[in-house]
């Protein structure tokens, strides 16, 4: 089994909307990602919201247009079966956002 760094973009307008949603539409997308966790079992490793950031460069920081929102570690045997567990995602829902995999890779001294 391999770990995949899962990465859930946004845009700040998508976010805001969130954030002045109605508490049961807040409630009703909460409870769609819980059920999409629920589905994915032992394969989530792990999952946490994240709050605002930004870009780092040699010649100094500056906020992102689209942000990473949250992240998760799943384990899979492959991309195909990780990407598989992400194809109902809410996340992908919601309009403007979207999802980022990466296979993770042992370093040398690991």
């Amino acid at each position: 089994m391999q770990k995949y760094l899962v990465l859930y973009l946004a845009p700040a307008a998508a976010m805001q909307a969130m954030m002045d949603s109605k508490p049961e539409d807040m409630q009703a997308v909460m409870d769609a990602w819980k059920a999409w966790s629920d589905r994915c079992g032992d394969a989530l490793v792990e999952m946490s919201p994240l709050s605002p950031g930004g870009r780092i460069t040699a010649s100094g920081s500056s906020s992102n247009e689209m942000g990473v929102v949250t992240y998760s570690v799943l384990q899979a045997e492959d991309m195909a079966a990780a990407q598989a567990l992400l194809a109902d995602h809410p996340h992908l829902g919601i309009a403007g956002c979207g999802i980022e995999v990466y296979g993770t890779m042992s370093l040398p001294w690991q």
